[in-house]
């Protein structure tokens, strides 16, 4: 007797997509659970789990967790009772081998349903990217160019000072990309070969990349 189908969806795009944002609203239309590789991290790492032991015997000496580790921790999530019907991928897979591995973890449940690739140009990834600021005291976030404070450099919530992350410095965006092109841009043409790509304009404003992604994921 098979297993019911599940919709498992695998959003790609660049750093500053705007994937995290759309796999939110998904969540809402879909009923689907939005699963980012760095939430299961994280969840491992602090409620240290035998996973996130073994990811931290790794971290803690400067290396890379290897694929086997985050292929078992998302494994592990995706059979939680909230992923019954499929669940919405944000960073995972990364890399060829995951995307096989992913393969084989929901072939039992008709396997991945689409993958919508949400693109943007690279000059507009570094420009959402390198554009946050965030405070210092509170941590509110905001952009120089979409969401500005009402004084440069200060929170408006409580007047504290803002930041540029490092993670949202010019060298690093670039580096982000980088990794990026050489490690996961190979998965478009994995899942355009599987007739499983869906390509959706990502410059557009927020509500219509939602409208175009439904578009997509509704047969």
């Amino acid at each position: 007797m098979s297993e019911p189908q599940r919709k498992y969806i695998v959003l790609l795009g660049v750093p500053g997509a705007g994937k995290g944002t759309q796999a939110k609203l998904l969540k809402e239309k879909l009923g689907l659970p939005h699963i980012s590789t760095g939430d299961i991290f994280r969840f491992n790492l602090t409620h240290e789990t035998e996973l996130g032991r073994l990811a931290q015997s790794y971290m803690s000496k400067g290396n890379l967790v290897p694929d086997e580790v985050t292929i078992r921790m998302v494994a592990d999530r995706l059979q939680q009772a909230d992923c019954d019907r499929g669940a919405i991928m944000d960073g995972f897979p990364r890399n060829l081998e995951q995307a096989v591995a992913f393969d084989a973890m929901t072939a039992p449940y008709g396997g991945v349903y689409r993958v919508p690739l949400i693109h943007i140009e690279d000059e507009e990834a570094m420009r959402r990217i390198t554009g946050r600021r965030v405070c210092r005291t509170c941590g509110a976030v905001y952009h120089i160019d979409f969401n500005p404070p009402r004084r440069a450099g200060v929170c408006d919530i409580d007047g504290g000072e803002l930041y540029q992350r490092d993670d949202d410095k010019p060298a690093t965006v670039r580096n982000r990309l980088y990794v990026y092109y050489k490690q996961t841009s190979p998965l478009v043409g994995y899942y355009f070969a599987k007739h499983l790509l869906a390509r959706v304009d990502g410059e557009q404003p927020i509500d219509a990349v939602h409208e175009a992604l439904m578009a997509n994921l509704t047969d």
